[in-house]
């Protein structure tokens, strides 16, 4: 049985969104597929002494909270829908891909979680998608006072008031803030019990995992399907570099137009070395993409080979777009594995052919296999061995080939971020 958390950065999204159906997925792969919600936002992802609760002496990341209560629910009530409470896997995407991850982590859900697949995971670290205790605290104090009421008091604030004010305290840019953290995503916070570091600083899970991430992660928010950016999007060298230095200033506050310019020069001439497109919005898309999801996707991949205890089997998914967009994006995969590419509203950008559908099947087979046994295996691809960086063992599903084994594409562009500083090395 699967148990899928939604992603949406932490602040927007629901289980019971039409791309999330888990109709196909449930049939296909013989299995029980699970949705939810949970609790987004301010009162779902930070961490205040006055949130209190007097049960638990939990204070902090109340969405987390209810991810594990909802497994725990599903442990103990799988017989009743045809479940097996011993073989509950973990999935989620973005956000809910860092869930899944930082779940995996948790010794009050040992035996809980038997294997889990992240995909296109933010993982979390300070500043961009994460701040420190302390002005979290502040953060909160700030919003009471806004809204003249006690920290404690924000619970009874109109829901829209306070998604308000959450809103316009975290609009702009980063920079102009009266807080440094949460500068792209408002995630969780560690504070010891439910979140005891930031990914980069733990070891990864112990369970078996199938980590999954888009080839261009970064060309769903540079105008994808689904997220049209505003604008204006670069067409020269001047613009590129704004739109680089935008990007850079969502993960770190010392950030300078030096810094934009080199990462524009090194994947410049990554991409001459690949073969790869080298206009502005190309690169604008893949350092968008690799600085806050792929690097510590595949760094953190790399290291559980050489690190960790458990089989690890490594995606990349490659299905592209159609015109007018371009590339894989940043939650394509759940499209295909809910089968909702079939969708009246996703087929124009992410079609409903044949090539689509066994491209869905095989995603589907693939994470079933894995969920029921721990092997992945699907009739359209070949036989998956564990992950190993520097032989072709990363699986990429999408194209015309549907499945085949690869080593890690696009490897030359992240080594950019080993020595840029900017986002943690793993």
């Amino acid at each position: 049985m699967v148990v899928y958390i939604h992603g949406g950065g932490w602040f927007l999204g629901a289980g019971s969104e039409p791309d999330y159906d888990g109709a196909k997925p449930a049939a296909r792969g013989d299995m029980v597929v699970i949705n939810f919600n949970y609790r987004l936002g301010l009162l779902g992802w930070g961490l205040h002494e006055e949130f209190t609760d007097p049960r638990t002496q939990s204070f902090a990341n109340w969405g987390l909270q209810d991810q594990a209560a909802l497994l725990r629910w599903v442990q103990a009530n799988a017989a009743a829908f045809g479940g097996d409470p011993g073989n509950i896997t973990l999935a989620g995407t973005s956000a809910g891909g860092s869930s899944t991850w930082q779940l995996s982590l948790l010794p009050q859900l040992r035996g809980v979680i038997r294997r889990a697949v992240p995909i296109s995971v933010k993982h979390v670290w300070n500043p961009a998608s994460s701040t420190t205790p302390q002005e979290s605290r502040e953060v909160y104090a700030l919003l009471a006072s806004r809204l003249g009421t006690t920290v404690a008091g924000l619970r009874t604030v109109p829901g829209l008031d306070l998604k308000a004010a959450w809103e316009e305290l975290y609009s702009g840019d980063p920079a102009d803030r009266p807080v440094t953290g949460w500068r792209e995503y408002r995630g969780p916070v560690p504070d010891g019990q439910w979140m005891r570091g930031f990914d980069h600083e733990l070891p990864t899970p112990q369970i078996p995992i199938m980590p999954i991430y888009a080839r261009t992660e970064g060309s769903f928010f540079t105008g994808g399907p689904g997220y049209p950016y505003p604008g204006p999007h670069p067409t020269n060298d001047a613009e590129l570099r704004e739109a680089v230095f935008m990007v850079l200033r969502k993960g770190s506050a010392r950030v300078g137009y030096r810094d934009a310019d080199q990462a524009i020069a090194f994947y410049r001439k990554a991409a001459v070395r690949g073969g790869l497109p080298q206009d502005p919005m190309s690169i604008w898309t893949e350092i968008w993409g690799d600085g806050l999801f792929r690097y510590q996707i595949v760094r953190l991949a790399e290291r559980h080979a050489r690190e960790g205890r458990s089989p690890q089997y490594l995606m990349e998914f490659a299905h592209p777009v159609r015109a007018p967009f371009s590339g894989t994006p940043h939650e394509a995969t759940s499209k295909f594995l809910f089968g909702s590419h079939a969708l009246p509203a996703n087929e124009p950008a992410y079609g409903d052919g044949p090539l689509e559908r066994q491209v869905s099947d095989t995603l589907i087979d693939l994470v079933a296999s894995f969920a029921r046994t721990g092997r992945p295996s699907a009739a359209n691809a070949p036989v998956w061995p564990e992950f190993a960086p520097l032989r072709p063992t990363t699986m990429v599903v999408g194209g015309p080939d549907v499945a085949r084994l690869s080593t890690t594409f696009k490897a030359d562009q992240l080594r950019y971020w080993d020595r840029a500083g900017w986002v943690p090395r793993t």
